[in-house]
């Protein structure tokens, strides 16, 4: 049957996200807020637990992320660097981080209509493997994604563009060019497009469904 106006054909294949920051609260509040008591800001306590996240680097935390050292490994060399910097960072802080952070509810029911709707659905995320139990129990992963990548299972993180081709190669070889990436940090989503896929930076995410809405139905075609 020929497309007709009011079925138009469709501009992509396959809608990928990131985990937290677009299907639940960011982190990086809670995180950067554990170095109030010494006032450093957000940014600097950033920069010290994580290294530069636009990049994919040998620091401890984007080794933790490709499963390259264990949890306790991280830990003890955060702390070190903190002693010796004179620092008292409130590590307790973090023990909840990840059951604190809520769940957008409303993020979940889109991923849930594209998927019934025929589109591929991902997800990418940058995490450790002490934490996939509860990161895994947050939504029904297997009732929203075709595939779930974890950085840290698949020896890969974000923002290196590999991570993103074998997400579109095991959604079934869908062409970049035909696959949409919601991240919330920019250095993410220019990996993304590194490849050649569209990306969307989540800073809300009502605002993000609806660029991505307005995406996928082509009236932000051009733009």
């Amino acid at each position: 049957m020929a497309e007709t106006d009011d079925h138009p054909p469709r501009r992509f294949d396959a809608v990928l996200f990131d985990f937290t920051g677009v299907l639940t609260g960011s982190p990086w509040a809670a995180i950067g807020g554990i170095g109030d008591k010494d006032g450093l800001s957000h940014d600097e306590v950033l920069a010290f637990m994580l290294g530069p996240y636009d990049q994919d680097t040998d620091h401890p935390m984007h080794q933790l992320e490709r499963g390259e050292i264990e949890l306790m490994a991280y830990v003890t060399d955060v702390q070190a660097r903190a002693d010796a910097a004179g620092l008292e960072l409130d590590f307790n802080r973090l023990r909840t981080l990840m059951s604190d952070l809520p769940v957008y509810d409303q993020m979940v029911a889109r991923i849930r209509e594209l998927r019934a709707a025929g589109l591929r659905t991902a997800l990418i995320t940058n995490n450790i493997r002490e934490a996939g139990d509860q990161w895994r129990s947050k939504v029904p992963l297997d009732e929203l994604f075709d595939v779930v990548i974890d950085s840290s299972a698949v020896g890969l993180r974000k923002p290196n563009p590999a991570i993103f081709l074998l997400a579109l190669e095991q959604l079934g070889g869908v062409d970049p060019a035909r696959a949409v990436f919601l991240d919330d940090h920019p250095g993410n989503v220019a990996g993304a497009e590194a490849v050649g896929m569209r990306a969307l930076l989540v800073e809300d995410v009502d605002e993000a469904i609806a660029d991505l809405d307005a995406l996928l139905t082509g009236v932000a075609a051009g733009s």
